[in-house]
């Protein structure tokens, strides 16, 4: 039985369709204020761990590039010479 933690973030496409629904409803006039500053803290935090989940994806990408250039893997070309 796998137990769900709860310090971690939500995977970035969950933060993401929060984070487009909230200025969604943001955009939408019909908050108040007190509503509004709620829903823009929530916001940032959305987007604070979208970036952070970027920042990741691409740290271990540019590893992944760094690890193919010190081992490159060249296949050899039959010519018909």
């Amino acid at each position: 039985m796998s137990a769900k933690k709860t310090d971690q973030n939500p995977p970035f496409e969950e933060s993401l369709e929060q984070l487009e629904a909230l200025v969604e409803e943001m955009e939408g006039g019909e908050l108040p204020l007190e509503k509004l500053i709620v829903r823009y803290e929530q916001g940032t935090k959305l987007l604070k761990q979208c970036e952070q989940s970027l920042k990741t994806a691409e740290e271990k990408i540019e590893i992944l590039r760094n690890k193919d250039a010190e081992n490159p893997d060249f296949e050899t070309l039959e010519t018909n010479e």
